[in-house]
């Protein structure tokens, strides 16, 4: 399955994003790319020449996927203001998460592991101009990510590694139902 994972984040030393890495690695079964937005501006209705090249660049990636994991980082409660804003440049003028099944992972340095921005990016991904396919199964939700990864990037604790395959493995069930779906609705 050709999978966009997309960090949820603009820091360059981003938990999220070494989740996301140790995804792509640790299920390399499945063709998973890893996707900055650090290039993308901060969305403005009014943009010169209207949407930047970044931004039509990462609307193909997903819309040319399968599946998309979205990695959020949290911040007072809620989503990155970069992640808010790439998603307000993807439901704009284009429409690349519409019917798209996502899953929302999430890594904090606190012990609750992102649960807020979890609730928060659901809300957006189901709202309309955005009409994404969020994934309602377990929730994987990292805490304490300062230490959780060793030196290689690699999840430390085999019991977490353990329930991320379960998350993943129930993800892309429902990831393969919705583009059967996909495909017999387009027939």
């Amino acid at each position: 399955m050709k999978i966009t994972a997309l960090v949820g984040s603009n820091s360059k030393h981003s938990s999220n994003r070494k989740l996301l890495q140790f995804m792509a690695r640790h299920f390399d079964d499945q063709d998973i790319t890893v996707a900055d937005i650090d290039q993308i501006p901060m969305f403005n209705e009014n943009y010169p020449g209207g949407d930047p090249q970044s931004v039509i660049d990462l609307a193909h990636q997903i819309e040319s996927s399968d599946a998309v994991i979205i990695s959020c980082a949290e911040h007072a409660h809620t989503v990155a203001s970069s992640l808010k804003s790439v998603i307000e440049w993807l439901s704009y003028n284009l429409h690349p998460f519409a019917n798209q099944p996502v899953m929302i992972v999430s890594v904090s340095s606190k012990p609750q592991g992102g649960s807020r921005a979890q609730m928060a990016l659901r809300g957006i991904l189901n709202s309309p101009g955005v009409n994404a396919e969020a994934w309602q199964g377990n929730e994987f939700m990292l805490g304490n990510g300062d230490t959780a990864f060793d030196d290689n990037g690699d999840l430390k604790d085999a019991g977490t590694v353990k329930f991320l395959e379960s998350c993943f493995s129930d993800f892309l069930t429902f990831a393969e139902r919705k583009n059967m779906g996909k495909k017999e609705a387009a027939k």
